[in-house]
Parts: C-alpha cells; sequence; structure tokens
C-alpha cells in the first residue's frame, strides 16, 4: 500500500516513478532551452548542443570517465560528471578559437566547424568503445543511446536547481536576445554587450549539457525541434521563447519516456533512440513542406 513507506508500491513510486519523471522534465526543460539559446546567439536555426559538438564533447569526456573506471560520486555530482563538462568547454573552446580565425561569430560557419568538432569527438568515442572490455563496452553503447533511468531524488533535485538558475538568468537577458534578433551591429548600437553575453551563455549552456550528457546520456533533437514549434506557434519573441521551451521541451522528453518503457514492454527502449526517431522525420517533413523554421 502506498500509505505504507516501506511497501514495495510506494518505493516504486517514490524512489523511482515520480524522480524519474521530475529528471524527465527538468532534462527536456534544459535542452529545449539551452537550444533556443545557442539558436538566438547564433542566429541560425540549426544551432544546437549537438550541431556546436557541445554533446559529443560532453559524450567524449564521460566515455573516457567510464574507460577509467572513475566512479566517485559525492551529491550528485561525479568524475564522470567533471569529465563530461570538461569536454563539453573543450568544443565550446575550440568553436571560439574557430570563430576567431574566421574574424568572428558567423552562423553557418560555425555550424561547419560545430560538425567537423562533433564528428571529431565521435571518432575518438568509437576508438575508446575499441579499446575498452566488454564490461565497458557494453556500459558505454548502453550510455550512448540515453536513458532516463534514475533512482532517488538527488539528480532530479540538482538539475531543478540548475534548471531554475539557468532559466532566470536567460530570462533576465531575454530583451538582449530579442535585440541581436536583428544583427550584432545592431545590438551593439543599442548597447547591448553582444561578446560578453555570447561567452557568458556558451559557457553555461555547456556546463548544463555536460551535467545532463553525463547522466543520461546523448539525447537528440529537443533542442532543435522544440523550439522551432513554439517558434511557428508563438514567434521568436524570447519573451515567451524561453519560458514555452521549459514546458514544452520538458513535457515532451517526459511523453516519450514513457512511451520508451511501454512500446516494446516489459523491455524498455532507450529514450535517446525514441526522440531521434520522432525528431527526425518531423524536422525534415517541416522542411519538405517548406515552412519558415
Amino acid at each position: 500500500m502506498l500509505g505504507d513507506p516501506d511497501s514495495l508500491s510506494a518505493q516504486i513510486l517514490f524512489d523511482i516513478r515520480i524522480p524519474r519523471i521530475l529528471f524527465s522534465l527538468m532534462t527536456g526543460a534544459c535542452l529545449a532551452l539551452i537550444g533556443a539559446v545557442f539558436q538566438g546567439l547564433l542566429r541560425n536555426d540549426l544551432a544546437t548542443p549537438y550541431t556546436l559538438g557541445v554533446s559529443s564533447g560532453g559524450a567524449l569526456g564521460a566515455v573516457i570517465a567510464i574507460k577509467l573506471g572513475l566512479v566517485l560520486q559525492i551529491a550528485g555530482f561525479s568524475l564522470i560528471t567533471l569529465f563530461s563538462i570538461s569536454g563539453s568547454l573543450l568544443s565550446i573552446l575550440i568553436i571560439y578559437i574557430i570563430a576567431g580565425r574566421r574574424g568572428g561569430f558567423s552562423g553557418y560557419g560555425l555550424i561547419l566547424g560545430g560538425v567537423a568538432v562533433s564528428l571529431s569527438f565521435s571518432a575518438i568515442t568509437m576508438f575508446i568503445h575499441y579499446l575498452a572490455d566488454f564490461t565497458q563496452t557494453y556500459r558505454m553503447v548502453h550510455w550512448m543511446m540515453g536513458s532516463l533511468a534514475i533512482r532517488g531524488w538527488i539528480y532530479p533535485v540538482v538539475l531543478s536547481v540548475i534548471t531554475l538558475a539557468v532559466f532566470i538568468y536567460f530570462q533576465y537577458h531575454v530583451k538582449a536576445f530579442n535585440i541581436l534578433l536583428a544583427g550584432k551591429e545592431f545590438a551593439v548600437s543599442k548597447g547591448v554587450a553582444v561578446d560578453k553575453l555570447r561567452s557568458a551563455s556558451f559557457i553555461l549552456g555547456s556546463l548544463v549539457i555536460g551535467y545532463i550528457v553525463s547522466i543520461a546520456g546523448p539525447i537528440g533533437f529537443v533542442g532543435l525541434v522544440i523550439p522551432h514549434i513554439i517558434r511557428l506557434l508563438l514567434g521568436p519573441d524570447h519573451k515567451s521563447l524561453f519560458p514555452y521551451c521549459i514546458l514544452m521541451g520538458g513535457a515532451f522528453l517526459v511523453w516519450c519516456d514513457t512511451l520508451a518503457r511501454l512500446i516494446i514492454y516489459p523491455a524498455e527502449l532507450p529514450v535517446g533512440i525514441l526522440t531521434s526517431l520522432i525528431g527526425g522525420p518531423f524536422f525534415i517533413f517541416l522542411l519538405i513542406k517548406g515552412k519558415k523554421l
């Protein structure tokens, strides 16, 4: 009975089901929000943590930690988290180097650079898979498919605090993001510290993505599709875009996680596979229909 905290039903509900729902909600919210932020910063609808290589960098860092057997964990943070965040920050550092060489932030140029970084990091990740033993390889492959199967409250609580903090930061700068839509030169003329905003936002976004990837693995398309849908429905105003990314991104991933647990029941489909199966065809559909994304 649920009234008995020691009963199996109560333990499943309060230690597994509810924490997992909250973790899924916060993960989807963060992925959608950071996707919208990166797209706004570069004024490019294809800019996401995945196309810029941030997620691949986080995945590489996490895989290295798994290969080295680093499992120390304290209060929701582990050495895998540290390595994952470091990989994400390395990706952003490379992006900044590319931007410096090219003389500035060119949207499509950085997207191409991010794709190159992502492919390079993915190749290194596969090389580490090749060097790993069977147990490590199984763990890496399963983790790379993306999973929200957590137990306990520590990850959901930590991620909830992180989500609230980053949302407050970006919502505070929503006016600057809206002005930036008209171009960097116009934004500078209006007093927006564009370079400072970009640096802080990229670093903060990389920290969040690195943390998520270290726990849930790479989960694609949420940060790409959700901001597009909201723009189609509500327009490009970041004042409404950011809050609805939080709500819709979280709801979308909770729905995907629920479906992933039911579609091949009693087995569980990795949620990263499902988001890609849904997101890829949907995005292609929008392109074919010729809608303005």
